[in-house]
């Protein structure tokens, strides 16, 4: 109990802090004005033996001191302000947070490299297929080009010319009378016309040869 002590009278009063080596924190008491070296507590576990706090107060604990040559010593450390009281409970829980992360990550690292380990590698005579879409259309699907009807020999048909009518064959009659330009005097043989001629018997374009006119 924090009030059994002479705490208007204290022993030694100074600066406390916290350092670290490896999972082991260090209580540090050091003089506030040189920081000469008072009494350390190393804590190897928190909460534990090394830090106990007392049962009348939050700002009061009771910390274990060593000199390094194997002697120990109880004594009693308190904060005047709550706050700073605070501030020393987070430190030790944040250290040994911290050391419990290492020591777990450290576990799982070690099972990784004794468990079984995965053959990503081909066998031999193993292959792979990759299906890519959109790589073949398929046969009478959707989008596919229809196919102009061949004529004789081969030869695509062109479709009829505009206005005309590809069932009877028909197409405009050609010019059979000269053109010419208004108010330019320019014979009637210059642009006459070419008159369509007889198609030959095999003409592969049949009837669309022959004049409607």
């Amino acid at each position: 109990r924090a009030a059994e002590w002479q705490l208007d009278q204290p022993a030694w009063s100074g600066r406390l802090r916290i350092t670290a080596k490896g999972s082991t924190a260090f209580i540090k008491l050091e003089d506030k004005s040189s920081g000469e070296l008072f009494a350390q507590a190393p804590v190897e576990q928190f909460p534990g033996i090394a830090v106990e706090g007392v049962t009348d107060s939050s700002r009061y604990f009771v910390i274990r001191i060593e000199d390094g040559n194997g002697r120990r010593a109880f004594i009693g450390v308190g904060f005047v302000d709550r706050g700073d009281a605070f501030d020393f409970n987070v430190a030790l829980q944040d250290h040994f947070k911290w050391v419990r992360q290492q020591s777990e990550l450290a576990r799982q690292a070690q099972d990784l490299e004794q468990g079984p380990k995965l053959d990503l590698g081909f066998k031999e005579g193993q292959t792979i297929k990759l299906n890519i879409a959109n790589m073949k259309k398929k046969e009478g699907g959707t989008g596919s080009a229809r196919p102009r009807p061949a004529g004789p020999g081969g030869l695509s048909l062109l479709p009829p010319p505009p206005g005309g009518k590809s069932s009877s064959g028909e197409r405009p009659a050609p010019l059979s009378t000269p053109a010419q330009l208004p108010g330019t005097p320019i014979t009637d043989s210059l642009l006459s016309w070419p008159q369509p001629t007889a198609a030959p018997a095999a003409d592969v374009w049949g009837d669309f040869a022959k004049a409607s006119g």
